[in-house]
Order: C-alpha cells, then sequence, then structure tokens
C-alpha cells in the first residue's frame, strides 16, 4: 500500500463528507450532513479504501473486481442508514420499506456529492440522473416510493440546478409527494 494513496485516501472521504454536509445543511439536515459516513474512517472501511484507491470512483468496485466481495461495502451498508440496502430484508413481510425522511434526505445529498466529487469539473446538473437511470433505477432493491422519490429530485437538479432544488421545503415535499 502507498503513503500516497493513504493520503489521497483521506481527502477524498473528507472532501466529500465536507460536500455532503453541505447539502444536508441546505436540505434541513444538518446532523444527517455531519454524521454522514463516519464508519468510512474505521479500519475495515478505511485501509481496504486506501489498498483500492483509484481517485475516479469508489475503491468498493476495485474491491469487488479483485475478490467478489467488499469488506468495506459489507461494513458500510450495514451501518448507514442513507442506503438503500441498509433497509432491505428479503425475510420481512416489508422487503424494502421507505427509508425515513432524514435517511432518504442525506442518500439524495450523498448521491449528488458523489457525483460532484468523482466527476470534479465534468460534473453536470444532469449527471446524478443520467446515472441513477443508467446504473441504478431497477438494478438496486429499493421501496418504490423512494425510487420516485430519488427521480423527481434528479430531475429537478437537471432542470433547476442542485442549488434550486435542494432546500428543506422543497425535498419534504417531494417527500411527503411519494412517501407519506
Amino acid at each position: 500500500m502507498k503513503l500516497i494513496n493513504i493520503v489521497k485516501h483521506f481527502k477524498l472521504i473528507t472532501h466529500h463528507k465536507w460536500v455532503v454536509f453541505k447539502l444536508c445543511c441546505k436540505v434541513g439536515e444538518p446532523w444527517r450532513g455531519f454524521m454522514h459516513d463516519i464508519s468510512k474512517y474505521s479500519p475495515t472501511e478505511f485501509w481496504e479504501g486506501c489498498k483500492y484507491y483509484v481517485g475516479t470512483h469508489s475503491p468498493i468496485t476495485e474491491a469487488k473486481k479483485a475478490n467478489g466481495y467488499s469488506k468495506a461495502w459489507l461494513h458500510h451498508k450495514g451501518r448507514n442508514k442513507h442506503h438503500p440496502e441498509y433497509w432491505q430484508d428479503d425475510r420481512a413481510p416489508e422487503k424494502t420499506p421507505v427509508i425515513p425522511y432524514p435517511y432518504a434526505a442525506e442518500m439524495i445529498c450523498d448521491k449528488i456529492a458523489a457525483g460532484m466529487i468523482y466527476e470534479g469539473k465534468n460534473f453536470t446538473k444532469e449527471y446524478e440522473l443520467e446515472y441513477f437511470l443508467t446504473r441504478e433505477k431497477g438494478k438496486t432493491k429499493i421501496n418504490p416510493k423512494i425510487s420516485n422519490f430519488i427521480e423527481e429530485i434528479l430531475i429537478q437538479v437537471a432542470k433547476d440546478g442542485v442549488d434550486a432544488t435542494l432546500t428543506k421545503s422543497n425535498i419534504r415535499a417531494i417527500y411527503k409527494k411519494y412517501c407519506e
């Protein structure tokens, strides 16, 4: 493992947390933003992230390619309620329940921040919608109400931009429309 990967990975996850925090503040969830992805600093997640660091996408993808799974991802999704996988239970009567508002709002901020961080200057307001429609929708087990919530927000971001869309009243209204 290279020292430069340790430094770059630390900077990447810290920068991502900072952007998520700022976006969460905009949607009225500063505590969720502050606590966002704190588990990425745990040894299980941090060292795997350093080992498979590439800078252009998640090291989890690289770990899965190399090993067939990622210990960091298994650790992460079980501790972070803003991930749909946290809420999935194939043995429960409700296999994918509606994610409660604070975590759903954090999830939106996380998605947008990830695009901003990994795309850098190439990030466009349309990026996350395209990513969601081509790589996530219908492929991730998620409650259909939450999927509709995500899609409407990302459509608004693509049309009006991040700042106009990510307001406390707007995100709350869209959640209420689909999830309450």
